[in-house]
């Protein structure tokens, strides 16, 4: 379909299997350059609606990711899942309120988003500045998956679960039955280092339960297209268990949180983008939930 006139862009996308379509985005902190496209963003055409699984990290960001799906359906966009709260995946969400989907989220989202709504608003705009910025704003869910939850897009559904605390505590993985494509979102980093805002305990456990599983790809929510699966899991799983073993051995040495932080897991650095800007949180926080085991 030719854009019309003065309409946004589209972004990239990839046909990972028949439907499913993801956006790439950067290796990169939020910038006025790159507008918060900084994480996958993805959509998925059933033969009667079209379900999008997280909308990037802006307003216009989000509304090039619906330009995109326009270039390959005019079927009606019936969902917007959100897989967790951070804004590089939610923010573009209101580029879809013309459309009336339903948004979709684990039953905790609504909760964290309102009680960050502020503070996200807040960094975001002074990371992207005011006309990167602009347009962006919080839209909570309006369907709360408490339990699996099916999603009829015609031809093929999708199925929403929602995990205990792990990456955050509100974190969704989605299935999409007709071609076995599983959406992890933040459960799986790839070349962008992990960030932990929920629990290093609870993570592990949880990518050892999602290892048993059977998907014919992986859709992670920093990394490539599609990946392997459960094989995409590995190099994520050695950084988690390397930080906790690091902490938990630093903390029955009775070192402090400060020497952790400059010690814990700096064999990894190699292997991830952004380790620098990002290990340091990731071992502050396991160290004060390991503290307490």
């Amino acid at each position: 379909m030719p854009a019309r006139a003065g309409a946004p862009s589209a972004l990239s996308v990839s046909e990972v299997a028949p439907g499913v379509f993801v956006h790439q985005g950067l290796y990169e902190e939020q910038s006025p350059q790159n507008r918060g496209d900084i994480a996958n963003a993805s959509f998925i055409v059933g033969k009667d609606a079209v379900a999008v699984i997280d909308t990037s990290g802006s307003f216009k960001v989000g509304r090039e990711l619906h330009a995109a799906i326009r270039g390959v359906t005019d079927r009606p966009i019936k969902y917007v899942i959100n897989t967790h709260m951070h804004p590089d995946h939610v923010l573009g969400n209101a580029a879809f309120k013309a459309d009336r989907p339903d948004y979709v989220g684990h039953h905790k989202l609504q909760r964290a988003l309102a009680m960050r709504a502020d503070s996200y608003l807040q960094s975001n705009k002074l990371m992207l500045g005011d006309e990167a910025f602009e347009g962006s704003e919080i839209v909570l869910p309006t369907v709360l998956v408490e339990d699996k939850l099916s999603l009829d897009l015609g031809g093929r559904s999708l199925v929403c679960e929602p995990q205990k605390t792990a990456h955050t505590d509100n974190d969704l993985i989605i299935t999409d039955t007709a071609t076995d494509t599983l959406f992890l979102g933040d459960l799986l980093f790839s070349v962008h280092i992990p960030t932990i805002d929920g629990s290093i305990k609870g993570w592990l456990s949880l990518l050892d339960e999602l290892a048993t599983r059977k998907a014919a790809r992986v859709v992670p929510g920093h990394g490539p297209p599609a990946m392997e699966f459960p094989g995409a899991l590995d190099a994520e799983r050695k950084y988690l268990s390397t930080v906790a073993s690091d902490v938990r051995k630093l903390i029955a040495d009775n070192k402090t949180m400060s020497e952790a932080a400059k010690t814990a897991a700096l064999s990894e650095r190699a292997d991830w983008k952004l380790f620098d800007t990002f290990h340091v949180r990731n071992v502050t926080t396991a160290f004060a939930e390991l503290e307490w085991d």
